[in-house]
């Protein structure tokens, strides 16, 4: 069979597909968002449902629900997304499903967009559920099937922990048939109901469980052996791939222990690995997940070797590994002599040009920033904010997010700001996507506990920051059918707010006009900011400097910090610009005008 050059994730919602997916739900977010992008493509031909669900909470929750009734389904999120799914989680675990489920974690380690380097394997031993580790975007196809195997067949959730460098690798993936599975139906019981003397009995049966499952791991093809001297080493995961190119590099051939499964640890099949080898070296990015769990079999075997790793500081405890770095720690830890070719290859790179993230030329964003700005001149205001695009608002020269947390956390963080610093406005930022994942509750909280903050919210018409994926507000689902719209501004109204208007903010003076109202407002007030993501519009206007005009007092570069702009003696405008016009409105000689495309 020919084989199609699939992304992991791509990857991972084939292996949904050929395991014979009814329901797949999500929120999206980098690096896991592709899955359900993908399925969203397919669920008419495979005849499955699926959702963007307005927070990871909700998705878990409805993945499980249909678990009850038979389906298999599938959950998917980023790693701190888990935070958010994990009251319902921790619950299932004890209630188990009839059909599947099969909850994919997408870790981040790096942290490449993320506010954490959180490592699922750890919160797989937490939840005391088993969790599958792939190395490749074909290895995720496979386990994805086979972790709705496992949840089938011990009626059990089951997590797959791809990382950011497998979900968006590329390789060749070969297919296979698609199964169907027809859900039988909810059949009433009271093990759905989780009593207190339930959960105490599930408990038991979870604990009971788990070792049988260690020792299916054990024998599973997940795990291996790959024999070679007397010097060991554990990995699994990406680290696996790093590991086989820097032995090869090395000129090493160690005995080596693949673990795809590493909850709950398949403790035989490391006793054989131990009875093998004299000295270990345990090579996996973020928690000494692994490394505990050799550690754990060494002692219960007597095993006299070394065990090196993060508990003896020889390799790191945080980032995202690479050939690089585990080749130099094989180099530290066995004292291996470099060959001459490596050295002569590996001299000190050029250092990079320094390029902060910012946000793209013509966002509205911010122009949104900069109304709040000139309206909250000389306050000494503090400004929260949350996770999207617009947490880059932070960044010089515009310098206008002074938290963030987690999703939502900028309106219930303001609260306690205001609270403790009454004299002082609090204006908490937050995007149309994480309103509605978790920025409702912040809302209703301020309104019934009478704390005097105001909210600007940011709709750009889209979930920007991860993939343009839709979202309530927005009129269509996963799948493109349509739907109902809701509206932020009669949310907000329901919600008891105040003040709440609407405003363009490329349109300065207006908005500048409307936050200012907003300010003065006695009570809970909020700005909804409306204009499309840069990205999604096609420029119909594009905005020039003239240079006889141009005195160089350079307020539109100290002011925005588009990336349009450049220094040619004097500011210019490059091909980037998007036409807003925002600059063209700040600049004090009018020297910045719209010009026609010929021009």
């Amino acid at each position: 069979m020919a084989k199609i050059l699939l992304m992991g994730n791509e990857a991972i919602a084939r292996g949904a597909v050929e395991a014979g997916l009814n329901l797949a739900t999500a929120y999206p977010g980098t690096p896991s968002s592709e899955i359900v992008g993908t399925l969203a493509k397919v669920a008419g031909d495979y005849q499955f449902h699926v959702e963007w669900s307005v927070n990871e909470k909700v998705a878990l929750e409805v993945a499980a629900g249909g678990a009850y009734a038979g389906a298999r389904t599938l959950v998917a999120m980023k790693q701190v997304g888990l935070n958010v799914a994990a009251d319902p989680l921790m619950s299932l675990a004890y209630i188990g499903v009839k059909g599947a489920m099969v909850v994919v974690v997408a870790d981040d380690p790096g942290p490449h967009s993320s506010q954490t380097e959180q490592d699922t394997r750890t919160f797989a031993k937490f939840a005391k559920m088993p969790l599958f580790d792939p190395a490749t975007p074909q290895e995720a196809l496979a386990m994805t099937k086979a972790a709705f195997e496992v949840s089938h067949r011990r009626g059990l959730p089951v997590f797959l922990r791809p990382t950011t460098r497998v979900c968006h690798a590329t390789e060749g993936i070969e297919f296979s048939k698609p199964v169907a599975n027809k859900p039988d139906g909810f059949l009433k019981d009271p093990k759905w109901v989780i009593f207190p003397r339930l959960s105490y009995l599930k408990h038991r049966w979870l604990e009971e469980e788990l070792p049988q499952i260690a020792a299916e791991f054990s024998t599973s093809l997940w795990n291996r052996i790959e024999p070679g001297s007397r010097l060991g080493i554990v990995t699994g995961g990406v680290s696996y791939l790093y590991l086989k190119e820097a032995v090869a590099d090395l000129g090493l051939k160690p005995t080596i222990l693949k673990i795809g499964t590493p909850h709950p640890f398949p403790t035989g099949i490391a006793a054989e690995f131990l009875s093998r080898v004299d000295r270990v070296i345990v090579i996996e990015e973020l928690d000494p997940v692994l490394e505990e769990g050799i550690v754990q079999v060494a002692a219960l075997t007597g095993f006299q070797g070394q065990i090196h790793g993060k508990r003896s500081s020889e390799l790191p405890k945080a980032g995202e590994y690479s050939f690089d770095l585990v080749r130099q720690s094989l180099i530290e830890i066995l004292k291996t002599e470099v060959p001459r070719a490596i050295k002569a290859e590996n001299g000190k790179a050029p250092e990079l040009p320094v390029r902060p993230p910012v946000l793209c030329a013509g966002c509205p964003h911010r122009a949104s920033f900069y109304a709040v700005k000139l309206a909250t001149k000389g306050m000494n205001a503090i400004y929260t904010g949350d996770i999207g695009c617009y947490t880059l608002g932070n960044a010089p020269p515009l310098s206008m997010v002074d938290t963030c947390l987690c999703m939502g956390a900028g309106i219930t963080v303001a609260q306690g700001l205001r609270r403790i610093e009454p004299q002082r406005p609090v204006i908490a930022f937050i995007g149309d996507s994480t309103f509605f994942h978790t920025g409702i509750p912040g809302v209703i909280n301020a309104v019934y506990n009478n704390h005097d903050v105001k909210i600007i919210l940011l709709d750009n018409a889209t979930t920007a920051m991860t993939g343009h994926q839709p979202h309530p507000g927005m009129g269509r689902t996963a799948t493109g059918e349509k739907a109902a719209t809701l509206d932020p501004v009669a949310l907000l109204r329901a919600c008891g707010v105040g003040f709440v208007e609407a405003a363009n903010p490329l349109d300065l003076k207006t908005a500048n006009d409307i936050v200012a109202r907003a300010i003065a407002f006695p009570g809970v007030a909020a700005v909804v900011m409306r204009a499309p993501c840069a990205a999604l519009v096609k420029p119909d206007r594009r905005y020039r400097v003239d240079a006889d005009q141009c005195t160089d007092c350079r307020l539109c570069l100290r002011e925005l910090g588009c990336p349009a702009f450049y220094i040619a003696e004097k500011p210019q405008i490059g091909l980037s610009c998007r036409g807003c016009g925002l600059c063209g409105q700040i600049c004090p000689k009018g020297a910045i005008k719209e010009v026609s495309d010929s021009e």
